[in-house]
């Protein structure tokens, strides 16, 4: 039986086997590879792992949730706890805000 070994980038990452094409105006262009330039990077390290990093914001963003059945039931449980107060909160509310105050 055969294994396939890969050989990995500096940062432990399997290789690239996908193209992405995109299209850019020339500003576009001159912005990003002054950016991978700065960086240090080559254009294509320096655009995938930016990609990579908005396409995780965008993800972490992400308002809709599923999980089973049990957690929805404790996280319902929990939503339903009565508040419980606290009053040095209730203080700190209850006094002009510093923009407030004259």
């Amino acid at each position: 039986m055969a294994t396939t070994v890969h050989k990995t980038t500096r940062n432990s990452q399997p290789p690239r086997t996908r193209r992405i094409h995109v299209q850019a105006s020339e500003q576009q262009e001159n912005l990003i590879r002054q950016g991978a330039r700065e960086r240090g990077e080559s254009l294509t390290d320096f655009m995938v792992r930016t990609a990579c990093t908005e396409a995780a914001h965008a993800l972490a963003e992400k308002r809709h949730f599923t999980m089973p059945p049990e957690k929805w039931a404790a996280f319902l449980e929990a939503l339903d706890m009565p508040a419980v107060l606290k009053p040095e909160l209730q203080r700190l509310f209850s006094e002009p805000s510093i923009l407030e105050r004259r």
